[in-house]
């Protein structure tokens, strides 16, 4: 049983490496936004924001789901040792991938004038977007790769290219952006010109992910020709049929994550027409400078605080969601493989740790995130608007509690084939989350907290509609004490004690910096000591998570466990 067990929990031990190693893409993407931010300011920030909303929906168009599926299809034959069938589905996959990146990217470069105006009203949205539209390309041929790998059971070559590809884009996003603004200075469209350099380091760093990755198969190769000859099988799937099965399981996970991600474009687009009839109104004011008394929304004004709800509040609120990312793309392969054996139990275990595990992260991230916004906020991005980037971080940081829950649950739903479920509750939530949208930006003077109020209540949406999915489908019922109450009840004691932490460090030290790192510290040591006090983690648990051994054996000196 406790081999079954251990063997059940491998995707959290893969997890846990893409895990890793999304937490540190994730914080080199904010390291590298300081800089960023400082060159460009809000308002380049807004319109790189903005040609990245275009860019995902053509991503996930194109490529977004191509990992997704390709690890769900090879799973399930590599499960059955079909690894000729594994190898042509592969093959398949990189030729789709190829035709749909390429027509994807010349549609996006050609039609980057048109779209920009069309979703923005900004013209100058459309040169980032330029620069952007080849690495939509890259990312269709990295999918495929990444995918194949995934299915078959290893994470390293993903996780090592998503680091590689960071730190590449980090390098060249930040010297490119500050170059451009150098000689494009005097130009009405310098803050467009410098968006475009950060939009280069993104293309680049892809470039240098597919090729590491193209330099794992090379390796590989030699491993997948000796599957090919062990492979005594009589069941040889066509090219055209498994052409067939990768679009028929590539289009439920595209429409999941089309109306699942479209929520920013659409955001950013009924911002952009609502605000531009309106004027300012006084606190909006104080935010942005040079702005009159009655003065309508301009095309600066309006990307100068979509930079801010974009380049603070959504890059902050996705840090921690990126573990919940991580853990979904563990999971699907491995509840693929369950599916395919009939193993309703080990599915259920599953779905119970990839919960759990990310609840245990997300719910006190949430509360850290909320308590600490002000600091976070003046550490990170000094200087800028902190009064506004603060209160968006505490309204909306519940939202990274139904983005965890959201994104799990459809990638549970997605591993025993019930594609069409995310579609339609995503749909359901989309639609709430546009009315809901509308009303708050045309009938009300929330401006910018109507967006943190959408992007929380559709998440939220989407995670009860999924939860209930996955409650009938599964005959699941999630465990609910140690799954959120203790981890809420601990996170509460770790608000309180993260608070008046820093505060007292903040008052003996006056240093913000010391302050907020000392008190990060304080609420980790809190909230894990409450965590295993009150029995939210045991030890069988202890040893998944990074150097867990070594915390249990910390532990047991200590006579917590």
């Amino acid at each position: 049983m406790e081999g079954s067990t251990k063997k059940s929990n491998h995707f959290l031990v893969q997890g846990s490496i893409l895990a890793a190693a999304s937490i540190i893409v994730r914080l080199i993407g904010l390291l590298y936004r300081i800089p960023m931010t400082r060159i460009l300011g809000d308002q380049g920030m807004g319109i790189y924001g903005s040609a990245y909303e275009v860019y995902n929906v053509a991503l996930i168009l194109s490529s977004y789901s191509l990992p997704l599926a390709v690890s769900k299809l090879v799973a399930a034959r590599a499960t059955k040792k079909e690894h000729r069938n594994a190898y042509r589905l592969f093959l398949c996959s990189m030729c789709f991938a190829i035709v749909v990146g390429l027509f994807a990217t010349l549609i996006i470069f050609f039609g980057a004038d048109f779209l920009a105006v069309l979703f923005y009203k900004d013209p100058y949205i459309a040169l980032p977007l330029k620069v952007l539209a080849p690495t939509i390309f890259v990312f269709s041929i990295m999918g495929v790769l990444r995918g194949y790998y995934q299915g078959k059971s290893t994470m390293i070559p993903t996780s090592i290219s998503q680091v590689l590809e960071q730190i590449v884009n980090a390098i060249v996003s930040v010297s490119a952006a500050y170059l451009l603004m150098i000689n494009f200075s005097i130009s009405d469209k310098v803050a467009a010109y410098g968006a475009a350099g950060g939009t280069l380091g993104t293309f680049v760093g892809a470039f240098v992910g597919m090729l590491f990755l193209f330099f794992v198969f090379i390796l590989y190769k030699p491993t997948i020709k000796k599957q090919l000859k062990r492979d005594k099988t009589h069941n040889h799937e066509t090219y055209s049929f498994l052409l067939k099965t990768l679009f028929i399981t590539i289009v439920p996970v595209i429409l999941s994550q089309i109306v699942y991600q479209i929520s920013g474009l659409l955001d950013n687009t009924l911002f952009a027409h609502i605000m531009s009839t309106k004027q300012v109104t006084h606190f909006d004011q104080t935010i942005v400078k040079d702005v009159t008394e009655g003065q309508l929304y301009t095309r600066d004004i309006r990307a100068t605080l979509f930079g801010i709800y974009s380049n603070k509040y959504r890059l902050l609120t996705n840090l921690p969601v990126a573990i919940a990312s991580a853990f979904g793309a563990a999971i699907v392969p491995s509840i693929a493989a369950a599916k395919i054996n009939d193993m309703e139990d080990v599915i259920r275990h599953k779905v119970h740790s990839a919960v759990k595990f990310n609840m245990i992260i997300a719910i006190p991230a949430a509360v850290g995130m909320g308590v600490l916004a002000a600091p976070i906020i003046k550490l990170l991005f000094p200087g800028t608007n902190v009064l506004l980037s603060a209160n968006l971080l505490r309204l909306g940081s519940v939202a990274i509690v139904f983005f965890a829950l959201s994104t799990v649950t459809n990638s549970v739903l997605q591993g025993i084939n019930k594609l069409k479920i995310p579609v339609m509750n995503s749909a359901i939530s989309l639609g709430i989350h546009v009315i809901l949208l509308f009303f708050l930006l045309h009938f009300t003077n929330l401006s910018t907290y109507a967006l943190v109020i959408g992007n929380v209540t559709f998440a939220m949406v989407v995670s009860l509609l999924n939860w209930f999915s996955v409650a009938k489908y599964l005959n699941y019922k999630q465990e609910l004490i140690r799954t959120f109450l203790i981890p809420t009840i601990s996170a509460g004691f770790m608000g309180l004690a993260t608070y008046f932490g820093y505060q007292g460090i903040l008052f003996i030290s006056d240093s913000n910096l010391v302050a907020t790192l000392a008190s990060i510290v304080i609420a980790i040591l809190v909230y894990f000591i409450f965590m295993v006090f009150m029995k939210g983690i045991d030890e069988d648990e202890l040893q998944f998570l990074p150097k867990g051994y070594f915390i249990i054996r910390l532990l047991r000196k200590l006579h917590l466990l």
